[in-house]
């Protein structure tokens, strides 16, 4: 998972950052939002979900995100409200919580950091 708050969710606001994290030829996923138009014509496999027929198309899907964004929301409902100045650090935690969904793991990373940052 990669998050980034964005100015908008423009087709040439999302590309360069997709073409950043996506290695051409990869196959991309995406629901309708009009952002994803310039895909069709780059250097990816796109292919869409329309939601509004259907969530599942075959074994290809998008539950993964829509997942991320169940598990962040929830995440971030405890603090009741998050200053807009803030909330690239607080998504970035959703995200690293996710990418690391065993709390085990997360616990030993984090002693790990802080070792790293005493001595």
């Amino acid at each position: 998972m990669f998050t980034k708050v964005i100015e908008n969710a423009s087709s040439t606001t999302l590309l360069p950052i997709i073409k950043q994290k996506i290695v051409p030829d990869s196959i991309v996923y995406t629901d309708g939002w009009r952002g994803y138009n310039v895909l069709d014509v780059s250097e990816f496999k796109h292919y869409r979900i329309n939601h509004q027929k259907k969530f599942v198309d075959k074994k290809n899907h998008i539950n993964g995100i829509e997942n991320f964004w169940n598990q962040a929301k929830r995440h971030l409902r405890k603090f009741n409200g998050i200053p807009k100045q803030h909330f690239s650090l607080f998504l970035k935690e959703c995200e690293w919580r996710f990418n690391h969904p065993n709390q085990k793991m997360q616990l030993l990373i984090l002693k790990q950091w802080v070792k790293e940052i005493l001595n």
